[in-house]
Parts: structure tokens; sequence; C-alpha cells
């Protein structure tokens, strides 16, 4: 028998700041929203409700805002109940982040990762050796061939 996955990927950009709470029990829980583009010429996007859960929550609600890109792993979660008000059954499908990866620099500068390079000294000495910079650029996952 095959075993079960429930795994999804997704980059974009929060279309709102992350909204950080406790819960009864003291665990931290962040929740954000992240539309994700579609690759098609109508300039449509998809929208997912995320949920980060303590320590991961905490660092998204400290480095992430709206507009921010960022790429989030993690699973599918199905929640139901019956709405209070009109007694009908409702629910909802969110991502439960198992790990965030921020792509923009600080202040949302698009440098892929955060970090600046270092400055760079006028001052050289014969025999050192030149290191070119290295392309930090976030890859085109269009160009993965699988």
């Amino acid at each position: 028998m095959a075993k079960s996955i429930n795994q999804v990927i997704l980059m974009g950009r929060l279309t709102r700041d992350p909204d950080m709470r406790s819960t009864s029990s003291g665990k931290t829980v962040t929740s954000f929203s992240l539309a994700v583009d579609r690759q098609t010429q109508d300039d449509q996007a998809d929208f997912f409700d995320i949920t980060a859960w303590e320590k991961l929550g905490e660092l998204v609600n400290q480095y992430l805002s709206k507009g921010r890109r960022c790429l989030v792993q993690g699973r599918l979660r199905q929640d139901s109940w019956d709405d209070k008000e009109t007694g009908k059954k409702r629910s909802k499908v969110e991502v439960v982040a198992t790990d965030v990866t921020f792509l923009d620099g600080p202040g949302g500068d698009n440098n892929g990762g955060g970090s600046s390079a270092p400055a760079k000294s006028n001052s050289k000495k014969s025999d050192d050796v030149v290191v070119e910079d290295i392309d930090d650029k976030p890859i085109d996952l269009s160009e993965i061939p699988f």
C-alpha cells in the first residue's frame, strides 16, 4: 500500500502583516496570508491562509510584513465547524508551515536572502587574490527541469 503524502510548497507575497497570538496553553501561533501569482497572462493570484507555530511563528512575526516575499513549506489542514449564527456547516483549508524562507532582504529590497555584501576596501596589496562577487539572485523556478 502506498504511503500518504501531505506536503505543499508555496512562494509568494504576504497580503497582510502577520498576526501573532497565544493559545490558552501558552503556545504562540502566527497567522498570515500569502498571494501566489498564477503563471497566466491574466495577472491572477491564488490566496492561502498560513499558520506558523511557536518559534517559527515568532520569527515570521518579527521579520515579515505585508508585501514581503517568502517560500513556505508545510502541510494542508482542513478544519470543519458549525456556524453558530446560521447553523450551517463551514470548513476551511489552511497551510500549517513547517519551514519559512525569507526571500527579501531588510526593507523588501529583493536581494535574495537579506545578507548584504561586505564593504570593499580600496587599499589593495599587489598579492591580494580578487574574488568575483557571487550571484545570489533568487532561483527562477521555471528553469528547473522537473
